[in-house]
């Protein structure tokens, strides 16, 4: 059994690349970019006007005039217009090009508007209401960098700069492995001796929240069925993300059967709670990384978001969730085991404030409805009321 320290180490350093792929922009939400994005033209491209109103030359106002002629209408998505006398002034809607020669625009509500002339009602600035060329971004400037996650702004400013098509990199292919006999399909009435299957919907569930797909599969207890299909399994996929089986009962084969197919154990057993009988390896010939989870649910969930959720950022070269948060009651931890607590955390007077949601056991699978992550606790550790806590996140914060 090693340290969890280590364990997370061990895990981080297996971090691997997946390669890359091109996608269409409509299937790129949720993606890591693979490529570097720069404007393709300044931000904005023109001038362009920011309100409904009249675009001026300001020097006419400032030698004294004080009505202007209309003399045309400039339309966002029309060419550019040119104010032919300095006396007059142009209509302009929000996001037109502002017409040459002007250089001040005045919106709608401080204006009078009476027989073709316009009169300024309010105190008027020079070059107000204008959105300047360039002044967002110039042409080359780097907007999205290689790792960013891509989410509705990132698809707004790839649209704008022209990418339909799109590098990103490749999702790893995963497959969910549930083990054991008592296990029966949701839709099934389990005997008194079975449980219905809901790890592996709820890491499918997780794994669909970044954007990841997988196949589900239910191994029973027969070890040379298991080692027939670990096999084909490492073969066809990436990550193995699996529940059971790898602890110290009679039908926990799991362990063996890794061992003669193959793969390179990394490590067994972690002095952590929940989760103390995870084991982690990799396939030697088809590298196929492998995550062996406690059965239990709260196991399960737990260890999914602090090994696997932390090596899948690392693989993508995506920044830590963890974050500190402050407690709200005084908590101690009188074991020799790294702990992972249930809490919610709430914004409260400006600060992260996590409660502790107290549970039945790793078992209660109820409790983690309501949860939005867990907060590390180091062995023998008495934690004050207000004292900050490392906390991993495992749904939203805010709503």
């Amino acid at each position: 059994m090693i340290e969890f320290k280590q364990a997370k180490k061990h895990v981080l350093d297996h971090h691997r690349d997946f390669g890359e792929v091109r996608l269409p922009l409509e299937k790129a939400m949720g993606r890591i970019l693979a490529e570097a994005i720069y404007a393709d033209r300044d931000f904005p491209p023109f001038d362009r006007a920011t309100k409904d109103g009249i675009a001026i030359n300001y020097d006419a106002l400032e030698a004294g005039n004080t009505a202007f002629s209309i003399m045309d209408v400039a339309a966002a998505g029309s060419s550019q217009k040119r104010l032919i006398n300095a006396t007059g002034c142009i209509e302009v809607m929000t996001g037109a090009m502002l017409p040459a020669d002007t250089d001040t625009v005045i919106m709608y509500e401080h204006l009078t508007i009476a027989k073709g002339m316009a009169t300024p009602t309010k105190a008027v600035k020079r070059g107000q209401n204008i959105h300047y060329k360039g002044s967002d971004k110039s042409k080359g400037s780097l907007l999205l960098e290689v790792g960013t996650k891509i989410g509705p702004p990132e698809i707004g400013i790839l649209a704008t700069v022209g990418k339909h098509e799109l590098r990103v990199k490749k999702n790893p292919r995963i497959c969910l492995v549930a083990t054991g006999d008592e296990l029966v399909e949701v839709s099934e009435t389990p005997e008194p001796y079975q449980i219905r299957k809901s790890n592996m919907h709820t890491l499918k569930a997780a794994l669909l929240q970044r954007g990841l797909s997988s196949t589900l599969v239910h191994l029973t207890d027969d070890e040379t069925a298991t080692r027939k299909a670990i096999s084909e399994l490492c073969s066809s996929h990436e990550v193995l993300l699996l529940s059971g089986g790898v602890s110290k009962g009679k039908f926990d084969y799991l362990p063996k059967v890794f061992d003669f197919l193959g793969v390179e154990k990394v490590f067994h057993r972690v002095a952590q709670r929940p989760g103390k009988p995870f084991w982690f390896g990799v396939h030697k010939d088809y590298g196929t990384t492998i995550f062996a989870f406690p059965g239990n649910p709260v196991s399960t969930f737990v260890n999914y978001h602090i090994y696997f959720g932390s090596w899948l950022n690392q693989c993508f070269g995506l920044p830590t969730t963890e974050i500190n948060v402050i407690l709200g009651q005084s908590v101690v931890n009188n074991t020799d085991l790294t702990r992972f607590l249930g809490v919610k955390v709430s914004a409260e007077s400006g600060k992260l404030l996590a409660q502790v949601i107290h549970e039945n056991g790793s078992g209660d699978l109820a409790s983690l409805s309501k949860t939005n992550g867990v907060i590390q606790l180091k062995p023998n550790t008495q934690y004050d009321e207000g004292q900050q806590v490392l906390f991993i996140p495992t749904g939203s914060l805010f709503g």
